[in-house]
């Protein structure tokens, strides 16, 4: 298959096998994809909470509460990425807003692994 398009360098997220109420959100990169994809893959944008891994991690590093999705082919051309934040991620979707912040202990661990963490502003 390949990938198709302009200039990516980084592999693209898996897009969700479904639009139901399996789909979760990232709560540091707001990439979303079903609770089982996140079971095989991880976050592409955040392979250091290893949510392959540690499954429990999914529960803690995601939300089924999000507002909107949008889909980036080319985060780094994309004015929309950048006005939301995700031009440095991979191609995906990606949820427009989230709600709660990540826990403590994982803000700890973006922290330890040096990856920019903000949590989401009160309105």
């Amino acid at each position: 298959m390949g990938s198709s398009g302009g200039g990516g360098g980084a592999a693209a997220a898996q897009i969700p096998t479904s639009f139901g109420h399996e789909l979760r959100a990232c709560l540091r990169c707001r990439l979303v994809k079903t609770y089982d994809q996140f079971r095989e893959s991880g976050c592409e944008n955040c392979p250091f909470f290893k949510m392959d891994d540690d499954h429990e991690r999914i529960v803690d590093c995601t939300t089924p509460n999000f507002n909107g999705i949008i889909s980036v082919m080319d985060p780094a051309r994309s004015w929309a990425a950048r006005w939301l934040r995700i031009a440095r991620f991979v191609p995906g979707c990606y949820t427009l807003a989230v709600s709660e912040a990540l826990p403590e202990d994982m803000q700890i661990m973006c922290q330890d692994s040096r990856v920019h963490y903000t949590p989401p502003q009160r309105l």
